[in-house]
């Protein structure tokens, strides 16, 4: 079965820079997300936000109109009020949508942050607890371009590899506004 076709709401909002936030459960990746998101939007930047779940979403009560009408059959149902508005595309058993096709759902953006898709080939900052028991992804994933943790940088750390302080977050967002620009113009950055 093939991937729905799902019209792209713009064909530059694929094209905008990306960065996916990944890590281990309770690391603190949208903790951390959510304070980039508010700076970066401080400074007037047009921030887009993806949250990959691996769960079914529940985006409204049943008994509500739009639920009615999805569970009725509608393809998708939009909802939208004078503050803001959501598309529910019921897949109905099709092939979940890859990132590439989400990213093309989305308005322009200058930087589109990505909790999830952690094996999508985009640059990544790999949030890292070691206190959490799992092992780190960046010495297997050349996609990882930083790593924010709690804890020193190992001595053999792969060249090209940023290591940042997750205590310190807006050194994590200067590094992040420092390499914006070649993200916007390159539209990828990956370690050698």
């Amino acid at each position: 079965m093939s991937q729905p076709a799902i019209p792209p709401t713009s064909s530059t909002a694929a094209q905008s820079a990306v960065l996916g936030v990944v890590g281990s459960s309770g690391s603190g990746k949208t903790t951390l997300l959510e304070y980039l998101v508010t700076e970066l939007c401080a400074q007037g930047l047009r921030i887009n936000a993806i949250k990959h779940s691996h769960h079914d979403l529940m985006l409204e009560p049943l008994h509500k109109d739009s639920a009615r009408l999805r569970l009725a059959g509608a393809g998708e149902v939009l909802v939208c009020s004078p503050y803001r508005y959501a598309i529910i595309h019921e897949l109905r058993q099709a092939p979940e949508p890859g990132l590439a096709q989400q990213l093309a759902r989305m308005a322009p953006a200058d930087l589109t942050l990505v909790e999830g898709f952690k094996f999508d080939p985009i640059p990544k900052l790999e949030v890292y607890r070691p206190a959490l028991g799992k092992d780190a992804l960046f010495w297997h994933d050349p996609h990882i371009v930083a790593v924010a943790s709690d804890v020193a940088a190992p001595q053999n750390l792969p060249d090209g590899l940023a290591w940042l302080d997750l205590n310190a977050t807006a050194a994590i967002l200067h590094w992040l506004l420092q390499q914006l620009p070649s993200w916007q113009r390159h539209r990828h950055l990956r370690r050698a």
